[in-house]
């Protein structure tokens, strides 16, 4: 493994880029207040924009760390950030690491985060050196399994039961399979 952590990566509409103190603003209106939007994701709501501030100050001391990756979503045309992507779980024994990604409604149906899906998964094959990428998603969340479909993922199989929404309903999990020589 080539550990180089979050470096910047452009694409034709985005910049995926380190989180900065000024993006508190953007993070809290675009998605970590908003209950739709977090609906299936394990953390609630912010109350307030301490939280979210709280929540990126955390990140940036991170980026110190070259095994750590998590970037802002930045969309061009809106110039602001609108969501992230991260490395959530990783495994350098098996080559191997798990994403997740959040996107504000207001954004969502655009193909954005695919492309930015797509961007993070060969930056993280071929300038990291992982072998395999994971992605999974609450059964339910019909839109973040296709997300993963348009990046070129695979089905690998559902977990039943695996876990509690904030709600306190069981909820299954779709798990979803990338290997770098599929390319």
């Amino acid at each position: 493994m080539n550990h180089i952590g979050t470096n910047s990566i452009e694409t034709v509409r985005l910049i995926l880029r380190r989180f900065e103190p000024y993006d508190c603003n953007d993070m809290f209106k675009n998605w970590a207040s908003d209950i739709e939007t977090l609906k299936f994701l394990p953390w609630g709501p912010h109350s307030d924009i301490s939280v979210t501030r709280r929540r990126i100050f955390n990140w940036i001391a991170n980026y110190e760390y070259p095994d750590f990756y998590n970037w802002a979503i930045y969309l061009k045309s809106a110039g602001e950030v609108i969501g992230s992507i991260s490395v959530e779980i990783s495994d350098d024994k098996e080559e191997a690491c798990e994403v997740g990604y959040c996107i504000g409604k207001a954004y969502w149906g655009r193909e954005i985060m695919p492309e930015a899906l797509r961007a993070v998964m060969h930056y993280l094959f071929y300038e990291v050196g992982y072998k395999k990428i994971i992605a999974r998603h609450d059964l339910l969340n019909y839109a973040s399994g296709r997300v993963m479909q348009k990046a070129g993922m695979k089905l690998d199989k559902i977990i039943y039961k695996a876990g509690r929404r904030r709600d306190g309903k069981l909820y299954d999990v779709a798990v979803y399979v990338k290997y770098k020589d599929e390319d």
